[in-house]
């Protein structure tokens, strides 16, 4: 595979980067991404695959089940020079359908030392879907669940990008919006789950 990975590099400098040898060299003066991506890391999402956008426009952080931890260091230095920085007037918190982290959070991972602690930031979405679930007394199938969870967890961590007091306050003068989407690995499509509006579970 590493192998493959280098010669794919090489196809990509005749076919792509010497064609467009222009936009690469202007590319490396300067980025201007206008979107900050929060993704799963699940290697069948591919970001400038499925929103079809080039080398420059997207400005991506990824992790298991897209999540927001407010302790995470890593995220929190994107977010500051995202938005501090790099003046980026849209955040989108993307899921995915079928997503192992969220199943997860149904499996016991005793053997596990760092994912169930990474997890716990995204029980609240397994906890609100089942109470709602149990509350209206219907039947889901299992994937409808899951679905329906992936969903919850995208506008939990919606809920979580809002605690950061330098998020809230680019919300509140207009300079930043945040979204929520889910993909669909089945039919390619993006979901809009959320869209600068108050969490909540929908069915």
């Amino acid at each position: 595979m590493i192998t493959t990975l280098l010669d794919g590099n090489r196809r990509f400098v005749k076919e792509i980067f010497d064609v467009e040898r222009d936009y690469f060299e202007d590319l490396a003066k300067m980025q201007r991404p206008t979107v900050l991506w929060i993704g799963c890391s699940d290697s069948r999402v591919p970001v400038n695959t499925i929103t079809q956008t080039k080398p420059g426009e997207v400005f991506v952080h990824r992790n298991v089940a897209n999540i927001v931890a407010t302790n995470d260091w890593n995220l929190s230095a994107v977010l500051e020079f995202s938005i501090n920085h790099l003046k980026i007037p849209d955040i989108v918190v993307c899921g995915h359908y079928g997503c192992g982290g969220i199943a997860a959070l149904d499996e016991d991972c005793r053997d596990d030392r760092y994912i169930p602690i990474w997890l716990n930031n995204a029980y609240k979405a397994k906890e609100r879907v089942d109470e709602k679930i149990a509350g209206l007394r219907i039947k889901l199938s299992e994937e409808q669940r899951m679905q329906l969870i992936v969903e919850e967890n995208v506008r939990l961590q919606l809920e979580h990008l809002r605690e950061y007091p330098f998020v809230r306050n680019a919300m509140e003068e207009k300079k930043l919006s945040i979204h929520g989407w889910v993909y669909d690995m089945t039919t390619g499509d993006i979901k809009v789950v959320q869209r600068d509006t108050v969490a909540c579970v929908e069915f």
